[in-house]
Formats: C-alpha cells, sequence, structure tokens
C-alpha cells in the first residue's frame, strides 16, 4: 500500500493537507469520496512544506478557499490544481475588524 502524501479533511474541500513535504513534480493519490469523484491524482506545482495546503482544483482570484468544509479565506491571485496555498495567495475573512467598519473607519451597529 502506497504512502499517503496529502489528506482531505472534508468532501466539500478544494485544499488538502500535506503529510510531508512535498516537491514539483510529485504526484499524489487523493482519495476524495464525495459521489463519483472516487480516487483521483494530482501532480504537485510548487514546494508544498509539511503541513500546508495545496489546491485540488483551480480557485480562481476572490474565491474562496474551503477547508474542513468551511471558507477560511479568499484567494488573493488565480491558484492552480497542485500549487502551494498559504499567505502568499490566500487572504483570511475571519476576526477582520476592518470589514465590519463603517464609514470613517468605525465599527458600524
Amino acid at each position: 500500500m502506497a504512502r499517503r502524501l496529502v489528506h482531505v479533511i472534508n468532501p466539500k474541500d478544494n485544499v488538502a493537507t500535506a503529510l510531508v513535504d512535498l516537491a514539483p513534480g510529485t504526484r499524489v493519490a487523493l482519495d476524495v469520496r464525495d459521489g463519483d469523484k472516487g480516487e483521483t491524482a494530482l501532480e504537485v506545482r510548487a514546494a508544498v512544506p509539511f503541513g500546508h495546503k495545496i489546491a485540488l482544483a483551480a480557485i480562481p482570484k476572490g474565491q474562496p478557499v474551503v477547508k474542513y468544509g468551511e471558507v477560511i479565506g479568499l484567494a488573493t491571485v488565480d491558484i492552480a490544481p497542485g500549487d502551494h496555498v498559504h499567505v502568499h495567495n490566500v487572504e483570511s475573512q475571519r476576526g477582520r475588524g476592518d470589514l465590519a467598519e463603517g464609514p470613517g473607519g468605525r465599527e458600524s451597529g
């Protein structure tokens, strides 16, 4: 049995977590059990350190990055399948006081 290199936490996720350091060109099997998706494979496009995320599908700029079945941020650039997904290309929307600000920089409400 081959060693698992990534883990998909929730079938709704568009990213997986690297279980080892992944080098560009590495082919990883994805055991995604969501309807008819079955097991698929993905080629790593950029180095992905252990514990970081890798894109499972194209994520256009401004679209949600989903992990744990929940939106964890928005893509700041177009992200291709196999790309490293981290703070360099995702902006969190959680705990952002600036998003709740009204006119003049004060919280509305």
